[in-house]
């Protein structure tokens, strides 16, 4: 099938497995990406070795006409910002990939929110764009079970890997699985994490300001420690009852510091005063 991939390396293993299912590639949409959280080269390089157009800019109803004149079957969406509207005339498939487990989770970036709210079951899905976000008829679903100490580099991988897998089905089956798409009826929107919430609460609990440190891993925290803001991806903690006013530096060994919280003690071990690249936009 000739199909055109709108995306970066987020979720770039869908635009790899069609390839390796032999669908042919006849355009590259991507975005800008701040090549700190987002990047797309992988993908890029990709398309280059198959020579086809690259464009980073929205895509629009011509580009829509010119994908119908390139006798392109589907448009792919998979870590795309802006929305596609207006495609039923000039293509017979159009359908995003999205990292939850629709109708749950609707939204820019819903990972952080399932290890917030300590979810059982995650997923992801595969849809029929709609001239809403993520709200369109569910083609293809893959639910998993989440660990109690899940993170969010090993839950985005696993949303890769699950992709990947969906997309591999697609390429085999997309005429019967679009036939039999479902309706996704009500569900839930969630908006994009902002600073506070992604700033450590020492007045919290060692659960609470762990599952934070968890909930963002690599991507990082912040936390005020000692008067001044750091950027912090990891640490571990330890419940202990103490006359400590959270928010104390209570120790410091080389570049650990151990703060305390309402019912025990974190420790942060990887941390950093500056932000890469001196700049601090994150995935949110």
């Amino acid at each position: 099938m000739r199909f055109a991939f709108a995306g970066i390396d987020f979720l770039g293993d869908v635009f790899e497995a069609l390839l390796a299912k032999g669908w042919e590639p006849v355009k590259l949409f991507s975005r800008p990406c701040d090549g700190i959280y987002d990047f797309n080269e992988v993908t890029i390089a990709r398309a280059r070795s198959y020579r086809v157009p690259i464009q980073m800019a929205r895509i629009s109803l011509a580009d829509l006409a010119s994908l119908r004149a390139m006798r392109c079957q589907a448009l792919v969406v998979a870590g795309y910002p802006w929305l596609v509207k207006g495609w039923e005339p000039y293509l017979p498939y159009a359908l995003n990939f999205h990292p939850s487990p629709l109708p749950v989770g609707r939204g820019p970036y819903p990972l952080f929110q399932a290890i917030l709210e300590d979810r059982e079951e995650w997923g992801v899905t595969a849809h029929v764009l709609e001239p809403s976000f993520d709200t369109g008829a569910i083609i293809a679903q893959e639910r998993f079970p989440l660990s109690p100490h899940e993170n969010h580099d090993l839950l985005l991988a696993r949303c890769q890997m699950a992709a990947r897998r969906i997309a591999g089905s697609l390429a085999e089956e997309l005429p019967r699985l679009w036939a039999e798409a479902k309706p996704q009826g009500e569900g839930s929107y969630w908006p994009r994490m902002t600073q506070a919430e992604r700033t450590l609460d020492w007045t919290k609990s060692v659960r609470e300001v762990l599952r934070t440190m968890r909930t963002f891993g690599s991507i990082e925290t912040f936390a005020k420690v000692d008067s001044r803001f750091i950027y912090v991806w990891e640490g571990g903690g330890w419940e202990e009852r103490h006359g400590y006013k959270p928010g104390t530096l209570v120790h410091r060994h080389r570049r650990h510091l151990v703060v305390a919280v309402s019912d025990g003690f974190v420790q942060l071990t990887g941390w950093s005063p500056y932000a890469p690249k001196g700049q601090r936009s994150g995935r949110d």
